[in-house]
């Protein structure tokens, strides 16, 4: 078996794919530069808004939540009904199509989801829902 002695080789840097890439990124932004130029092309007078409003995602759904014994709760909070109506009074100020989950107890009275339905339609909230879940067959 031969073996080399004497000699070492050096190690070399091959910079070919660097000089491509940033060839690369030449011509990206050149052609980058020539759309907004293409842009300004045009004399156009953009209208205007006195009322702006950012571009927001909807806000997440009010979970009322009822217990059995008629007991309410928001967030993990206990409320009464007039606290419960002030709140999704400010939440409607908030954001006009808030929507209102109601998760009545199955065995609790009727009247307790009716009394949040009444104050949903008081304070002019239209997204209303009731949860329920299938039934086991």
């Amino acid at each position: 078996m031969p073996l080399k002695t004497g000699t070492v080789e050096e190690p070399k840097l091959d910079l070919t794919p660097m000089i491509d890439i940033v060839f690369l990124l030449i011509i990206f932004f050149m052609v980058g530069t020539q759309f907004t130029e293409m842009e300004r092309q045009y004399d156009i007078k953009l209208p205007t808004v006195t009322d702006a409003k950012p571009l927001t995602n909807l806000p997440d759904d009010i979970v009322v939540n009822i217990q059995q014994d008629g007991e309410i709760s928001v967030n993990g909070e206990n409320k009464s009904l007039s606290e419960l109506e002030v709140t999704l009074k400010t939440a409607r100020q908030n954001f006009p199509g808030q929507a209102v989950v109601i998760r009545g107890d199955a065995t609790g009275p009727y009247q307790n989801v009716m009394n949040i339905l009444e104050i949903c339609h008081r304070v002019k909230i239209r997204s209303v829902s009731l949860a329920n879940r299938l039934s086991d067959e």
